[in-house]
């Protein structure tokens, strides 16, 4: 019996090898950097659990631990708590999460902090990097804008926070989105589609016991409307926060989703700040790759 030509086992062994051979790409690195334990989440929670879903890494970080943002609760106590509630939203997304030991409502543009922001975009080796814009009804919100700008070119410089080892390469610094207008009002550049992790979204958004059904309807005078069992409450908070497209940000999303773009109906934004990589297309559609070809 004579052996079968060797080359008909060839597409076989190939296919078997890809099927086990490890992807080369390397994962994007996606820290942001909100002001309290909750902000990331409201601003960006659905692209990172796309991201996360799809095998990169993603830190949030809070740059505050929340310590004063509640109307009957305060101090260490409540700053546990808020670290609790990060780490179960983190959990529930994927991604790693940190709480900075910072006084809410206390927030300056210090250099100490801003060294503490140096090192953890340096430590995440980060790619993408996403602050809030600075100007915002809450200074906290503004300093942390301030802050991470301030940042944004001397993560490259050795001889600053030369404890931790510079990142070779300056990151994509983008803005969460926000409807303030002066000097100049939000610019959607990127557009994302979050239907399929909109859930994911709500679940992290949930874990944050103490703002969304206590600190935050407590201060719109809507809290007798917050049901008490958990289902409930999730049911209440997804009324609450629609996490709908404006036209604007629909019009932008055509530039890379086409006609679907009609289709979206939860959606996240970002603005491509002056500082840091000023990306081309190419460059867009790496570190996010979440758009139709």
């Amino acid at each position: 019996m004579t052996n079968p030509p060797r080359v008909a086992f060839l597409p076989l062994i190939l296919l078997m090898a890809l099927a086990v051979a490890p992807s080369t790409a390397e994962p994007i690195q996606v820290i942001a950097i909100g002001a309290h334990p909750d902000d990331c989440d409201i601003k960006a929670g659905g692209i990172a659990a796309k991201y996360a879903a799809a095998g990169h890494n993603v830190k949030f970080v809070s740059v505050t631990n929340g310590d004063a943002g509640h109307q009957s609760e305060g101090g260490g106590m409540l700053a546990a708590r808020r670290r609790a509630e990060a780490q179960e939203s983190g959990r529930r997304l994927g991604i790693e999460y940190e709480v900075l030991d910072n006084h809410d409502g206390e927030l300056v543009p210090s250099l100490e902090v801003r060294m503490q922001i140096i090192r953890r975009i340096r430590e995440w080796d980060a790619d993408i990097v996403i602050a809030p814009r600075p100007n915002d009804y809450h200074p906290d919100h503004r300093y942390t804008g301030i802050l991470v700008q301030d940042a944004s070119y001397m993560v490259t410089v050795p001889n600053l926070a030369s404890d931790t080892p510079p990142t070779n390469k300056n990151p994509l610094f983008l803005y969460f989105s926000d409807r303030f207008t002066r000097p100049q009002p939000f610019r959607p550049d990127i557009v994302v589609s979050i239907d399929d992790v909109v859930e994911k979204k709500y679940a992290a958004l949930d874990a944050h016991v103490s703002q969304f059904y206590e600190w935050l309807p407590w201060h719109a005078g809507r809290l007798d409307e917050v049901p008490k069992d958990p289902k409930g409450r999730l049911a209440w908070l997804k009324a609450a926060r629609s996490l709908g497209i404006s036209d604007a940000w629909r019009e932008a999303a055509r530039a890379r989703y086409g006609a679907a773009a009609d289709s979206i109906e939860r959606a996240e934004a970002f603005e491509i700040t002056e500082y840091g990589l000023q990306p081309t297309e190419a460059q867009i559609r790496r570190l996010m790759p979440f758009f139709p070809d």
